[in-house]
């Protein structure tokens, strides 16, 4: 039971707000010092035969710190990282909000629309969550709510249009999980297309329908005097194609198979500067802070898994991931039981923790049972990557909640940060359920 007490201490040091990396590390140590005690002292074991046994369970961690560090499929992380930071940087999202606001302003709805549009823009653009809820919540919220949007489905379309760049790719989450589950980057990549693109359309159509029921909640804006629709369609156009043709560019040389995800992601980080430099926004200021800031994120995210390996190590040796292959194997409907509660699980752990300690935590502990039961691994980690974009939305401790409160106006409650995101919440499932149900329509073996 070590290892399960193990995982429980760590999941409560983390809900305390302990830093992630140094959690599992720590976590890892003092469980794997009590493991090998259990081990060798009630045997009539010595100290020395203890410190020999802690010490070997630890003695491929420099192999996997190596394994870490030449893995090329992680390069791609800086690489995806950098490029976001500087298209944010290079105030990407304003010119498509206001412009496509402009657009579609005049449809009931039309403003909500717009932002989950461009929310799936960012997402295969820049695929930082956070950036693409503040920008939406700076520049979207206060036009929506002076356009007399209920302040719910405001709050809720920005929240739910920023998490999309968790599974539209070039997800950071599906690079994750390609490394977890050792597939190709690229297979991940296309068998997340569909699901975002269905996740885009559930949005708009709940909207158009809220709109269409309840127009006080999202009435029509007129247009401005004096411009034409022609107009606005004109700089809707000059904001939306420069962006869409790196986005073109950085995956459909992927899909093609015309360069590798890590090339691809080189082609992006240096499309991004090019088009930071079309917008007139190039600077070395740019370039060092964004450099800056991708370097303290991928910091995190290495150190975490450095972190994760130990704790890995120490979880397989106490045994634990036998008991958990053996309950989980042993449920009612064996497929389907273990997907039910695995995606419970992962949608329990989001509402406390990050997508990136359950990727690497919780996610190889699931793995060899999925492979045991004969899960297709492509659909296994379409499913997780959705329901970790959920644990974005989900109270208490959803990220994109924190992010917008941080910058809506002081009007805007957290209950109705809360209330809006709920709809969009219980559409994700919809859409997770579809998939579970269903596989072969999004073209997985299931």
């Amino acid at each position: 039971m070590i290892g399960l007490i193990m995982f429980l201490a760590a999941l409560i040091l983390l809900v305390v707000g302990f830093p992630v990396a140094f959690t599992f590390g720590a976590v890892a140590i003092y469980f794997g010092a009590i493991a090998a005690y259990i081990e060798i002292i009630p045997d009539g074991g010595t100290i020395a035969e203890w410190w020999d046994e802690f010490l070997s369970m630890f003695s491929m961690m420099p192999f996997r710190i190596e394994s870490i560090m030449e893995n090329k499929i992680l390069m791609a992380v800086p690489l995806f990282i950098f490029m976001g930071i500087v298209l944010q940087k290079s105030e990407l999202a304003e010119r498509l909000l206001l412009s496509m606001g402009t657009l579609f302003g005049k449809v009931r709805g039309g403003l909500a629309v717009s932002t989950v549009l461009i929310g799936a823009l960012l997402a295969a653009s820049t695929g930082v969550v956070g950036a693409s809820v503040v920008a939406m919540g700076v520049i979207s919220l206060p036009i929506m709510l002076k356009n007399n949007y209920s302040k719910t489905l405001s709050c809720g379309t920005i929240c739910a249009s920023g998490t999309l760049g968790q599974i539209i790719p070039p997800s950071i989450v599906l690079i994750i999980l390609a490394d977890v589950f050792q597939l190709p980057v690229g297979d991940l990549f296309k068998s997340a297309v569909m699901p975002g693109v269905m996740l885009v359309g559930v949005y708009v159509v709940y909207i158009l329908i809220v709109a269409y029921l309840k127009p006080e909640v999202a009435p029509a804006i007129t247009r401005a005097e004096g411009v034409s629709y022609s107009q606005n369609l004109k700089s809707a156009l000059i904001a939306i194609f420069p962006p869409l043709l790196l986005i073109v560019l950085v995956l459909g040389s992927i899909f093609a198979g015309v360069a590798t995800p890590t090339e691809s992601a080189s082609l992006g980080a240096l499309g991004s500067i090019i088009l930071a430099l079309f917008y007139k926004k190039l600077s070395w200021n740019l370039l060092r802070d964004a450099s800056l800031e991708t370097v303290k994120t991928t910091s995190m995210v290495f150190a975490i898994l450095v972190g994760a390996t130990a704790f890995s190590m120490v979880f397989t040796y106490s045994g634990a991931d036998e008991i958990v292959e053996q309950f989980m194997v042993n449920l009612p409907g064996q497929k389907w039981g273990f997907l039910i509660l695995a995606m419970l699980i992962i949608m329990f752990l989001g509402f406390f923790i990050d997508f990136i300690e359950i990727s690497y935590i919780v996610v190889p502990i699931l793995l060899p049972i999925a492979t045991k039961i004969g899960i297709d691994p492509l659909w296994f980690a379409i499913l997780i990557a959705l329901n970790l974009q959920t644990s974005f939305l989900t109270p208490p401790f959803g990220f994109s909640l924190f992010y917008l409160k941080g910058v809506a106006p002081p009007e805007v409650k957290t209950t109705d940060i809360y209330k809006g995101v709920v709809p969009f919440i219980i559409l994700q499932i919809l859409v997770l359920a579809s998939i579970v149900i269903f596989p072969n329509f999004y073209g997985f073996r299931g």
